[in-house]
């Protein structure tokens, strides 16, 4: 049975012992692999990116326009959609980050409001 450092062993030992040849091919090889897992990370980033954008979306359409607070929503709703492309074109973890404090309030504040629908119905 091959243990992790019985692994490592032996890679450390392929790595001392190849020529430069072989060192230049693995070398291509792990480069090529790691271009990979990037490849698929963008996808994902991308995808995902995309879904956040069309729930936003949706919360513009259902915005409730006849009271004053839904203008507020919009611009809101405006800026994280800005936030998010923006992300999505630098791949940029701050700019997510900075998107989900904004959704993390807005949720808490609908978690709020729910709760006192609720207490104000009984």
């Amino acid at each position: 049975m091959n243990t992790p450092a019985g692994y490592q062993q032996y890679e450390k030992s392929k790595i001392l012992t190849a020529s430069p040849a072989e060192l230049t091919l693995m070398l291509y090889e792990g480069a090529i692999k790691f271009a990979n897992i990037a490849v698929m990370a963008i996808e994902k980033a991308h995808n995902n990116i995309r879904k956040v954008e069309r729930i936003i979306e949706e919360f513009q359409a259902t915005l409730n326009r006849k009271y004053p607070v839904a203008k507020d929503f919009d611009d809101v709703y405006k800026y994280l959609q800005q936030k998010l492309l923006e992300a999505n074109i630098k791949k940029d973890k701050d700019i997510m980050e900075e998107v989900l404090r904004h959704l993390r309030t807005m949720r808490d504040t609908w978690k709020d409001v729910m709760r006192l629908s609720k207490t104000q119905g009984k």
